[in-house]
């Protein structure tokens, strides 16, 4: 076999008749690519096809994609040594992996390039969906076939391997190949007109066209390459064994279709973020910590400001960890942490704050070449390098972080003691996205309202794909201090390199209901998810929860002082809403849990999830769970409660009602606030109680079918300092999880 050139993309391998003695299931290894015609440059017949390099030079292979975020391949490709085991671990390839995607000539620009960051291998067949950095817009996927291989079939097959002349082409390549039998898992397959697979580029496309569409019947695995260059010029077979993948559409459906979990080590496993603010650190009490818990048992962490690699120092009162966020910021495959230290002073500036991206890897937060990226006023780039720290500014007192529908991070960093001119805690917010990197106030360009003193713009945020809300709880509305107001905006730029601004909220509006009052904090908290109507192709719309804790409510004819409500709104895709929910806990005769009464402050806090943002939303997809942390149970004064809510149908259709004692661990007692620390995954409300009763607080992990009214209830997991590698130490933990 000739010698790869310097430089060379290759894929050492086997072929079919060097492993004739031995089991092929274990020996499977890259070896496919197809010596059939080269696809001329700008043709698009087979543009899901993806050329994928792996490493530096050590191996190259071929996929499809399947989804717009998601190739399928082999897993062979990624395999140590794929010659004795195809065991590949899920989370992010050992190897950069680049994929090209929707290139006939791979000098060519059309399609796109992006990098695998996720892995989800079978564990039955040499299958693997890889996750991409972005989703691929200007190329369709290939949908499944849906039916087997039948013998005397003929498929087409792709491939961007060694052909009969090349030992790497820079083209796609195809053929034709007849089904010979297919098994389980696999298709026996021969190569038509002395096509055949050959080594290089396992994991390509087995096509079936039928009236002309194109369905994804197999995987390219193994071949005899006869024909192929480099290979024994003796062997002139041109079969070989192609994975199925046509019984894999429910698989890839849950796979694609799933929420993004929290992965601080790129593993697969969902990793949790627990922060104690008031933690002491070095003796420095109110410094903050935050503690990591890697899933699958893989251990625990603790993060704080002494730490070499984190910005600033622990100093009393410093709150690290008093605000939290993650998304995958630099887009390697590992989540990155947010930590907002609202109260840190910069220099003798009292209370001006900071924000650090705290980047995951592979062996955990901090471990990587980028360790933290740091955000204060007066200093860096962009906005934060024209402003200045001054006191009380609380950069980083609320945060949100995600990416948009085009997949690019974007975060928006809360600062509500921000002057505006002369106007003292008017507020501001930062907002970060690629090479933009401003800051937005009521009286900036294109967005409404006036900045006044103390409104503080900014102190709550949230956000999805599609929109995010910024609000002001403390903004007056005429007359009325501490009405609360917000603003909702799009993540596209307006002409001055802004979000745009969509419409605004108060309840002096006539498409809000109630009246804007005083105290009502209306936007106190907040919740947004991205929402897919019936007869829409994508989840293009978002759904906006907004808490009124101060809001006071007439029940059976006595006014009920800080009671408490939410809202709902439908954002459409055009940046039109309408009201869409009302939620409060009512009377004791409603079909609602619970019964509203002074001072519950319903609506305090917000989570909200969709769990299935792919498919048309549904009452079981959108969910939602209220705090009202100083409900009262019995004579026990601010034992606090949740009430978890579908965000479609009547608020009492899908209603449930948590307490400690009865659905959260432990019993109920006086100043425990359940309901203060909220937080939805796809699979979990996490519900802190860093108020007690243990020592140093707990956070609980209830599965999702333990908030659904009707559903299973199931094991919940517990987290507590002085258990399961937590150090026996802290205040306040579980105030945040994220």
């Amino acid at each position: 076999m000739p010698s790869p050139r310097p430089g060379v993309r290759t894929v050492f391998a086997f072929s079919l008749s060097a492993l004739a003695s031995v089991p092929l299931l274990l020996t499977a290894v890259p070896a496919v690519a197809v010596t059939g015609p080269a696809a001329p440059s700008g043709d698009n017949t087979y543009a899901y096809s993806a050329q994928l390099s792996i490493g530096e030079y050590e191996r190259s292979c071929s996929g499809v994609l399947v989804d717009a975020e998601w190739l399928l391949t082999a897993a062979s490709c990624f395999a140590d040594t794929p010659e004795s085991s195809l065991s590949v671990p899920a989370g992010k390839p050992g190897l950069k992996t680049t994929a090209t995607i929707g290139r006939a000539n791979l000098t060519s620009t059309t399609g796109a390039v992006r990098e695998v960051v996720e892995l989800v291998p079978r564990t039955d067949r040499d299958v693997v969906l890889a996750r991409l950095n972005r989703p691929v817009t200007n190329v369709s996927p290939i949908a499944l076939a849906t039916t087997a291989p039948t013998a005397g079939e003929e498929l087409k097959f792709a491939g961007y391997g060694r052909t009969t002349t090349e030992w790497v082409p820079g083209n796609l390549h195809t053929g034709a190949l007849s089904v010979d039998a297919s098994a389980a898992t696999t298709t026996t397959v021969t190569g038509k007109d002395s096509a055949a697979a050959c080594m290089g580029d396992t994991g390509g496309p087995i096509i079936r066209v039928a009236g002309g569409t194109h369905q994804l019947a197999a995987l390219s695995n193994r071949s005899y390459q006869g024909g192929c260059f480099g290979s024994d010029k003796t062997e002139t077979r041109t079969g070989g064994i192609a994975a199925r993948v046509d019984d894999l559409a429910s698989w890839v459906d849950s796979k694609v279709g799933a929420p993004r979990i929290t992965d601080f080590n790129c593993d697969g496993a969902e990793d949790i973020a627990v922060s104690d603010p008031k933690a002491a650190v070095g003796g420095k009490a109110g410094a903050g910590l935050v503690r990591i818990v890697y899933g699958d048992g893989k251990g625990t962490a603790e993060i704080n400001q002494n730490l070499g690699w984190v910005a600033g120092d622990s100093e009393t009162g410093d709150a690290f960890g008093e605000s939290l966020a993650t998304v995958d910021y630099d887009e390697d495959g590992c989540s990155d942490l947010v930590v907002g230290t609202p109260a840190d002073d910069i220099g003798t500036v009292a209370d001006a704050g900071m924000v650090d991206i705290l980047h995951g890897a592979p062996n955990g937060i901090g471990t990587g070449s980028k360790k933290d990226t740091h955000f204060e006023q007066g200093a860096g780039t962009g906005i934060f390098a024209a402003s200045a720290s001054e006191s009380g500014d609380r950069m980083g007192h609320a945060l949100a972080a995600g990416t948009t529908t085009a997949g690019e991070p974007f975060l928006v960093i809360g600062v509500p003691g921000e002057s505006v001119g002369t106007i003292a805690k008017a507020g501001a917010f930062f907002y970060l996205r690629g090479t933009t990197n401003v800051a937005v106030q009521q009286d900036s360009t294109d967005v409404s309202g006036t900045a006044e003193a103390n409104d503080g713009f900014g102190a709550v945020i949230t956000a999805d794909a599609n929109h995010f809300a910024v609000g002001a709880p403390n903004e007056a509305v005429g007359t009325a201090t501490g009405a609360g107001a917000l603003l909702v905006f799009d993540h596209k730029l307006n002409a001055v390199g802004k979000p745009t601004q969509l419409f605004g909220l108060d309840q002096d509006l006539d498409t809000v209901s109630g009246v804007a009052e005083a105290g009502d904090l209306f936007s106190e908290s907040m919740a947004m998810v991205t929402y897919r109507p019936s007869g829409t192709a994508a989840a293009t719309e978002s759904i906006l929860a907004v808490g009124s804790p101060g809001e006071d409510l007439a029940i059976d004819g006595v006014n009920r002082v800080d009671t408490g409500s939410v809202y709902t709104f439908r954002i459409t895709a055009a940046g039109t809403y309408s009201q869409h929910n009302t939620y409060t806990t009512g009377t004791p005769d409603d079909d609602v849990a619970g019964t509203a009464e002074a001072g519950d402050q319903f609506g305090a806090t917000l989570a909200a999830v969709n769990t299935a943002p792919r498919a048309v939303s549904t009452t079981s997809t959108m969910k939602m769970a209220v705090g009202a942390p100083n409900e009262a149970l019995e004579t026990e004064t601010k034992a606090g409660a949740i009430s978890a809510f579908s965000l479609l149908g009547t608020p009492g259709a899908n209603d449930k009602w948590l307490i400690a004692g009865d659905g959260i661990p432990g019993a109920y007692a006086a100043n425990q606030q359940v309901g203060t620390s909220l937080h939805f995954t796809g699979t979990q409300l996490y519900v802190g109680m860093p108020y007690g009763p243990s020592t140093y607080g707990a956070l609980h992990a209830l599965p999702v079918s333990n908030v659904t009214a009707g559903d299973t209830v199931a094991a919940v997991t517990t987290y507590q300092p002085g258990q399961d590698g937590l150090p026996a130490a802290g205040t306040d933990f579980g105030y945040l999880a994220r």
